[in-house]
């Protein structure tokens, strides 16, 4: 008989074995099963739809996300037996899903060797039709890997629609063509095609949309949310029932507003911070004495008058130790930066300091302190980094005077500036 996650975690609040942690990222149920009942789209729990489907359903679909295969970091070394939790879970349902979505970021850092492995483990899932859409790590140097593997037959960028069982599903992209500062951006192309794909569907028609970032304006200060939302949803008005499912965040976030049910799913990877509990998103570590903010609960509200289930992850304990913590390293990083010329730190997805003044011909380097990649880009294409994994370092000379800004170009909220005399 499988022990309780919680009794796991009280014997010992200080000293969490590999194997309970595991029991306990399966427990938080790393995906959401979504169940198709007389016209009507609801949310289940993964550990929740285990005990209840039973056959009525019209059909049912999962939704998995942010794998980052690939990842090594302290807040998992182990992405593969955290997937797997997931892919087991998904298995032992008593009713199979008909579809799988994974709304994206299945690798790290983009590399042919993590999607082979996403696609191997994949494999052993009972769930044959998988769909996917790009996260910002699957485009880190191109879009052709990802979109040799996984994009096939799709539109532009990799955006795509398909019906099955009276429900019209549309996978779009918000990861390409990010401007320094802004959101996740779907561009005016994605934008005509998904107004033409839509005219022709009876607004009685279930839509689901799905695509990386928030479709909703979730911490935008984090880059959490896509500059051009609202248009896209102004399409989707006339229709009666509309489910946005997104990944990103890291975390279970949900919200009903009219006809549109809004819903980010948990990462099978690592945790991110709630919004504004700490001084930047990321990997939260996992260590004995913050673990605790790790765990948690997944409450279910049913709200009657939307005929859905809203879902809401509680955790055990506060995030206000790993803010902490960041806190200390940033001030740290900082002070060691500080002692070397020239010399910008990526720390907390941040530029440290985020304004440099140099000479002509001084050369500036850039080094990554974070556990998540970046890319450094000019404003003005003057200059671009390789793909910057933990502590790799960039270097370029200016050979003009004058102010150039840049920014990250997988976080483009992340921006700077070298002002060259």
């Amino acid at each position: 008989m499988s022990q309780n996650p919680l009794e796991i975690f009280s014997h010992n609040s200080q000293s969490v074995s590999r194997r309970g942690f595991l029991q306990c990222m399966a427990w938080l149920g790393t995906g959401a099963v979504w169940v198709m009942q007389g016209g009507v789209l609801r949310s289940q729990t993964l550990d929740e739809a285990a005990h209840s489907l039973k056959g009525s359903s019209d059909f049912t679909f999962v939704q998995i996300s942010d794998s980052h295969i690939g990842f090594n970091k302290d807040a998992n070394k182990d992405v593969i037996s955290t997937l797997h939790a997931s892919l087991d879970k998904i298995n032992a349902l008593p009713v199979q899903p008909d579809l799988l979505i994974h709304t994206g970021d299945l690798s790290h850092l983009a590399k042919a060797e993590q999607f082979d492995t996403l696609s191997q483990n994949l494999s052993s899932l009972r769930v044959k039709d998988q769909f996917f859409v790009p996260g910002e790590h699957d485009i880190a140097d191109d879009l052709s890997e990802f979109h040799n593997r996984f994009g096939k037959n799709t539109k532009g960028d990799g955006w795509y629609s398909f019906d099955h069982k009276g429900v019209h599903f549309i996978g779009l992209v918000n990861v390409m063509h990010l401007k320094a500062g802004g959101l996740g951006l779907l561009g005016n192309d994605q934008l005509e095609w998904l107004e033409d794909d839509v005219r022709p569907l009876s607004a009685s028609t279930p839509i689901v949309l799905f695509a990386h970032i928030p479709l909703w304006s979730v911490y935008p200060e984090w880059g959490w949310g896509t500059e051009d939302s609202a248009q896209a949803l102004g399409y989707l008005k006339r229709f009666g029932s509309v489910t946005v499912l997104n990944g990103h965040i890291h975390q279970v976030m949900q919200k009903v507003e009219g006809n549109v049910t809004f819903h980010t799913a948990m990462s099978t990877a690592f945790p991110q911070p709630k919004p504004g509990s700490a001084p930047s998103p990321g990997p939260m570590k996992v260590n004995d004495n913050v673990l605790p903010t790790l765990l948690g609960i997944t409450a279910i509200h049913r709200m009657a008058s939307h005929h859905e289930i809203a879902i809401i992850d509680k955790p055990l304990a506060s995030v206000t130790s790993v803010a902490h913590e960041e806190e200390t390293s940033a001030r740290d990083q900082q002070t060691e930066v500080s002692s070397l010329p020239h010399t910008i730190s990526i720390s907390n997805f941040k530029f440290v300091p985020e304004i440099l003044s140099v000479k002509l011909g001084q050369t500036v380097r850039w080094i990554n302190k974070d556990d998540s990649p970046h890319k450094v880009m000019a404003n003005d294409g003057s200059f671009k980094s390789p793909l910057l994994d933990t502590n790799d370092h960039f270097e370029f000379t200016p050979t003009k005077t004058g102010t150039f800004g840049y920014f990250c170009s997988l976080h483009p909220h992340m921006t700077g500036s070298i002002k060259v005399d």
